[in-house]
């Protein structure tokens, strides 16, 4: 399936759900979710949004969750764009998971991609998350440098 909407284009699974938000200060995210509960979501802020924040704020934010988190520093480069972020695993409900966040700047946004899933699916999963991020730097951000 393709996303696109307000200037955002990305493919997705056909069997996950897409939801939509738009904030009053013109902060949006889209978050689509696969059937087991596994989950990528993209949230697009101003351009002047500083990574170090956002990616302390997220580690912060699952810190409160979940006491057991660990974090590991992360950066990639995926279609010629270069994403810093983290690397998280903690406990939920007695099962392991993973989740990563990934921060890329943009002249005109900055974009937050986060996606988690439980450990006995993140190995099947990850592949996909990182091949939704590329499409949307390859349909968004390799459109519109």
């Amino acid at each position: 399936m393709e996303f696109n909407r307000n200037g955002i284009r990305f493919e997705y699974p056909d069997n996950w759900i897409i939801e939509e938000d738009t904030s009053p200060d013109g902060v949006s995210g889209i978050t689509v979710s696969a059937p087991d509960g596994a989950f990528w979501s993209l949230s697009r802020q101003p351009a002047d949004a500083n990574s170090e924040y956002l990616i302390n704020a997220t580690t912060e934010q699952l810190r409160g969750e979940y006491p057991d988190l660990e974090v590991y520093p992360q950066s990639e480069d995926i279609f010629g764009s270069r994403l810093s972020g983290a690397d998280f695993n903690f406990s939920y409900l007695d099962l392991t998971n993973t989740a990563a966040v990934r921060f890329l700047a943009t002249p005109t946004a900055c974009y937050v991609v986060f996606c988690q899933a439980e450990d006995r699916d993140w190995s099947r999963l990850h592949h996909v998350f990182k091949a939704m991020v590329t499409s949307f730097i390859r349909e968004t951000i390799g459109n519109n440098p």
